[in-house]
């Protein structure tokens, strides 16, 4: 079977042009600039006219919760927000139940994905203070990294020994990717927003205790830990401006990327404190949204190349557990469906060109994490494909809302952007919000 994408503007590889796209089977065959025809005999046309035809969006960052918090979101349903959203593959975070610390584990996931994925898959494994050996045993061509929770964790995952953190520096042997903030400040924080505002302080306080403080000294730790044993970290959700001093842009000699790099959220992008007034705690997450000028930085790192690629940090929860304060309410929200949508149009005010958006959110995760024939639109690569249209505008309500959760901080926001079609392995997986349930993913190959 091959399918004919034509009429449409590619965006790829620093370059936007006209052309069209033949695909064969699952893979990419031809790109052709221009708005001729290529000459190959085609089965079927996908007239993309008015369109930008993108690679589809790698999200290094996202917690499906399956295993065992079922109740808030799956792999299923998490699967087919991304596949709404223009995302075609992700990779999941280990604060599951049970966490995916061992082997056992591990393999469990895949085993899940493999029968309820609806794009394509992977997962990070992750580090504690005792289970080191087990790196040796991991298969590098199968995870993207080590998943490290050090000095605040998530799912009782906190790594705070520095002897631990040592051996785990000097011993991976693929990405580090980790969370960021230390515990005693946040402790010593909340300790004193509680002898001032009560025993759940109201969610404007929550950037006051989890501090740009909090944030810069566990940074400035994995950065200093990193540099010492020349591991490859992968700093999550940078969210303040002082932490984008730790980072450097990429040079000629770094081969794209340098050997520290830095994620921002999609959240940390749009969001401020200002917000939490209209929003509350729906956009409470860990780290928290700080201020008006530390997204306005990490807006302009976008483009100076400091941060290196964008992903959601998707954390569903059932919007009853987001009750209370700073204590009490949970943190995290679920974005992939519209992380793509929202980014497009900060592309419209500005901030970013849409080239560089693709570079951020499917070049670089690929290159990053050595995701094999993905990320990119080549001959030979796998046929991943958003197709999304400007100038339609709509409004997202609880019903266009896919993830389990059914609810988003964006809902009520009117976009000019919509993801119009999805292919994942040349396959349409999502036309105009309507996913193909029957599909599922591959599982990434990590070409180490």
């Amino acid at each position: 079977m091959r399918t004919l994408i034509e009429g449409g503007t590619i965006v790829n590889e620093g370059r936007v042009f006209d052309g069209s796209i033949v695909i064969e089977g699952e893979d990419i065959l031809t790109i052709t600039e221009g708005l001729r025809r290529p000459e190959v005999s085609v089965d079927h046309v996908i007239d993309a006219s008015g369109c930008f035809v993108l690679p589809g969006v790698i999200d290094d960052h996202v917690h499906f919760r399956e295993p065992g918090l079922t109740a808030k979101a799956d792999i299923d349903t998490e699967s087919q927000a991304a596949a709404a959203g223009g995302v075609t593959s992700f990779m999941d975070m280990p604060n599951t139940v049970p966490q995916t610390t061992t082997l056992e584990a591990l393999d469990e996931k895949f085993r899940l994905a493999a029968t309820k994925s609806h794009v394509n898959y992977s997962f990070f494994f992750g580090a504690t203070n005792d289970n080191v050996d087990l790196f040796a045993q991991l298969d590098a061509h199968r995870i993207p990294g080590i998943k490290l929770f050090m000095g605040s964790s998530t799912g009782n995952m906190l790594v705070d020994r520095r002897e631990a953190l040592e051996r785990i520096f000097k011993t991976a042997q693929m990405p580090v990717m980790v969370h960021c903030e230390d515990t005693a400040i946040i402790s010593r924080n909340m300790a004193e927003a509680q002898q001032h505002y009560g025993d759940d302080p109201a969610v404007s306080h929550h950037p006051e205790i989890r501090s740009a403080e909090a944030c810069y000294e566990s940074t400035r730790l994995a950065v200093e830990l990193a540099r010492k044993y020349s591991a490859r970290l992968h700093v999550a959700h940078v969210s303040t401006a002082r932490e984008l001093s730790l980072f450097e842009p990429p040079t000629a000699a770094d081969a794209l990327l340098p050997m520290i790099t830095a994620e921002a959220t999609v959240s940390h992008l749009y969001f401020s404190d200002r917000d939490y007034q209209r929003l509350g705690t729906r956009i409470k997450c860990n780290p928290a949204i700080k201020t008006e000028n530390d997204r306005d930085a990490l807006q302009q790192a976008l483009t100076s190349g400091r941060i290196a690629v964008i992903g959601t940090d998707h954390a569903p929860h059932q919007l009853a557990e987001k009750a209370g304060g700073c204590r009490r309410a949970v943190s995290g929200m679920p974005m992939v469906q519209f992380s793509l949508v929202t980014m497009l149009e900060l592309v419209d005010r500005g901030v970013l060109t849409i080239e560089r958006l693709v570079e951020l959110m499917c070049h670089n995760p690929a290159r990053l994490f050595s995701v094999s024939r993905r990320g990119f639109l080549r001959p030979g690569y796998r046929a991943d494909i958003a197709i999304v249209r400007p100038g339609r505008l709509w409004t997202l309500t609880a019903d266009n809302i896919l993830s389990k959760c059914k609810w988003s901080p964006l809902e009520g926001h009117t976009f000019r952007w919509q993801v119009q079609r999805t292919i994942c392995n040349g396959h349409t997986v999502c036309l105009d919000g309507r996913v193909d349930t029957d599909y599922i993913g591959e599982e990434l190959i990590i070409a180490r």
